[in-house]
């Protein structure tokens, strides 16, 4: 926080301190059946092998390393669930950034398809074989089928009313997955004044205090950084002007480089905020149902449902929301082919890792 360097063999040294406290967590799980957070495991832990204890500055790097593992999760440690934490399976080829973004992406899966932007649902009625989907402007749409991709946050909040009511178990599913918080604060500046890494993290006493800022520069060429902030520290940043995030971020900056510029340009996230996502994307919340994914992800009658929070592998991901979609697409043909009288019996498809398909146009993927 004051700015000074920390030796990168304390990073190296609290960084293997903190793998072996996250596998004797698994210890604590094993025994006890009653699930718990992975901030009350990590100090039984801590209570058993005080050897494992950090003092003074190696405390703060520790803290740092539960800031980034609050980051992957968009949640707090004392909110997640020491009995799904490490149950995702994380795909292989390491981080990579898109470098031309989404857009190329939806381009492509958008070809001939009659999209429609500014149509926010607000209500949605199944019935008679058919499916009436109506907008705040007073427009509605029939359909024989529809698949609810909406937000989880959004579903949370009941923006959206369905008739008949969604039935207890449904709603229960929606109740129990967490959503979590995580906002990003992007700053362009005139030219580069910071060294040729992937981020720049920041330590401190706790982790709400930590912090880190992605070096897009390293990936894209153009001198850009990002600061990330996750749970409650990002609820807390949407409080705030833009103009006064800014300026906090950057007083954080200056004080590791004291020639820091000024931003050309700035943007700030509000994803707990915003009204079309309220949260950044689900994670599993202490003492959550292990069924929970697959009673959200069941179809109701011509009603089917998608998008990451009904992914239990590859929630929280893009990559999650696109095969989830792709799954509940499937499971929508097959309805109405059997519906049309197609006797092949065909089975709903059940979500697996493996049902991610190949990329069929070429992305610009950079290695951070």
């Amino acid at each position: 926080m004051d700015g000074r360097k920390v030796p990168q063999e304390i990073v190296v040294e609290v960084g293997d301190v903190f793998k072996r406290i996250l596998k004797e967590t698994e210890k604590v799980r094993d025994e006890h059946k009653k699930d718990m957070s992975v901030l009350k495991a990590i100090s039984i832990v801590l209570d058993r092998n005080p050897e494992l204890r950090q003092e003074g500055l190696a405390y703060e790097v520790m803290q740092w390393y539960i800031c980034r593992m609050e980051a992957w999760f968009a949640a707090d440690t004392d909110m997640i669930s020491l009995k799904c934490w490490d149950q995702e399976q994380v795909l292989l080829g390491g981080h990579g950034l898109m470098v031309q973004g989404y857009d190329p992406i939806i381009k492509e899966l958008a070809k001939d398809i009659d999209v429609r932007l500014n149509h926010r649902v607000s209500k949605i009625s199944r019935g008679c074989d058919k499916v009436v989907v109506k907008v705040e402007n007073g427009l509605s749409f029939i359909a024989d089928a529809a698949i609810v991709t909406v937000p989880l946050g959004v579903l949370k909040a009941n923006l959206i009313q369905f008739e008949p009511k969604l039935p207890e178990w449904k709603v229960a599913a929606i109740s129990d997955i967490g959503v979590g918080n995580e906002n990003k604060i992007a700053l362009l500046f005139d030219r580069v004044f910071w060294p040729n890494v992937e981020l720049l993290g920041i330590v401190a006493r706790t982790s709400y205090s930590c912090g880190y800022f992605l070096n897009l520069h390293k990936a894209t060429g153009h001198p850009i950084l990002v600061y990330m902030a996750a749970g409650r520290f990002a609820d807390d940043l949407e409080k705030f002007s833009d103009e006064y995030a800014v300026k906090f971020v950057m007083s954080q900056l200056k004080k590791m480089f004291p020639d820091a510029t000024e931003p050309v340009q700035y943007l700030v996230s509000h994803w707990g905020t915003d009204p079309n996502s309220l949260g950044c994307y689900s994670y599993d919340p202490v003492g959550m149902a292990g069924d929970v994914y697959d009673k959200l992800r069941e179809p109701l009658d011509n009603l089917f449902f998608g998008g990451e929070a009904v992914t239990e592998e590859h929630q929280g991901s893009v990559h999650g929301a696109y095969s989830s979609g792709v799954l509940a697409a499937r499971n929508c043909e097959n309805h109405l082919l059997e519906r049309l009288g197609d006797f092949r019996k065909l089975q709903l498809i059940s979500f697996s890792g493996d049902a991610l398909l190949e990329p069929i146009f070429p992305l610009q993927i950079s290695r951070m």
